[in-house]
């Protein structure tokens, strides 16, 4: 399968059962990747539900986005990879990340310092691992000596979000994960970033994985209001404070919260054309690969997620026409003049 252009699904659900039941149902409507979140101590194993997946489908590609690195040691996630990696040889693709201080001090109790440093030190030892067959680190964080003799074909991708991490990913990772960055942000920092770290190490430009939203609705108010219950308070955190002001919201310094002129293009809404369109835009950006959270809103929850889900599975095939993708769309609210 050609890895370059995909759009893919972050799949959520209320139990175990759902969560598989939703992979297969991405796999059967043509969707060709399905990602999994680490969701926290509290939340599922994403290697985990992997594992039962990758029993249950054939094709389509699977990956986490993210991994937490705090929790568990590289070698231990290696072992974990090995396991997928026979289960669904060449559909899964590793995403680590190392999250945010506050999360992780009170989950863990670690000290949450030199999150760069910590998670340069966690991709040479994955990479090695995983696609050599061996590793002999000695860091400053982490020392790992393990050999397996085998090479996987899995690419390990971490998250990022600023400069400096979008610098690394292009420097040691096999590509760049991000979260609800506009497009401008990925064209003018994300992407130029990505292409310096990986000059500076010789080495060719890894992909960028664009992690997106949409939600296919007209109603641009219906829109705004599940966005807001479903996204959480990013905008709150630091480092994503930070992001929003770069990429053009500098209100955002002040308000600590979402607003509509961030919804409106951080959340790719509309009927099925302007969906795509959009895609499209952020491909056109750079980004080689999307993975989409669906925010789903109005009456009925599960009619909004299905009719997204349609939407996508129309815009990864490339045969399908414009009219085709705009018949997908949703057309029983009225569109509004802001949108």
């Amino acid at each position: 399968m050609d890895r370059t252009n995909l759009i893919g699904v972050a799949i959520t659900g209320q139990t175990t059962a759902e969560v598989l039941e939703r992979i297969r149902q991405a796999e059967q409507a043509g969707i060709p990747a399905a990602w999994l979140t680490g969701g926290g101590a509290a939340g599922r194993d994403a290697l985990t539900l992997f594992a039962a997946a990758a029993a249950q489908t054939k094709t389509i590609l699977l990956g986490t986005s993210i991994t937490q690195t705090w929790s568990r040691h590289p070698v231990a996630v290696a072992q974990q990879v090995r396991v997928l990696a026979e289960l669904a040889p060449g559909r899964f693709r590793l995403g680590v990340g190392p999250g945010h201080r506050a999360g992780m001090e009170r989950t863990y109790g670690v000290e949450w310092n030199a999150p760069l440093g910590h998670l340069r030190e966690y991709l040479k030892i994955l990479k090695a691992l995983i696609q050599k067959g061996e590793v002999d680190f000695d860091g400053k964080y982490y020392k790992a000596h393990a050999r397996t003799g085998m090479a996987l074909d899995v690419p390990v991708m971490a998250s990022a979000l600023q400069r400096g991490s979008f610098e690394l990913c292009g420097a040691e990772a096999d590509g760049a994960i991000s979260w609800v960055c506009p497009g401008v942000y990925l064209r003018d920092v994300a992407i130029p970033a990505i292409e310096a770290g990986a000059h500076k190490a010789g080495r060719p430009t890894p992909a960028l994985v664009a992690h997106v939203v949409v939600c296919v609705n007209e109603n641009i108010a219906e829109v705004r209001t599940a966005a807001r219950e479903q996204l959480g308070t990013y905008p709150a955190n630091p480092f994503y404070t930070q992001m929003f002001v770069a990429a053009g919201f500098p209100e955002v310094a002040q308000t600590k919260a979402w607003s509509n002129p961030m919804l409106d293009d951080v959340v790719l809404s509309g009927n099925g054309v302007r969906v795509r369109r959009r895609l499209q835009d952020i491909l056109s950006f750079g980004a080689r690969e999307i993975i989409v959270s669906i925010v789903t809103a109005g009456k009925d929850p599960a009619a909004s997620y299905q009719r997204t889900l349609k939407v996508l599975a129309q815009a990864s095939a490339p045969e399908a026409s414009e009219e085709e993708q705009g018949n997908m769309g949703f057309t029983g609210y009225p569109e509004e003049e802001s949108f």
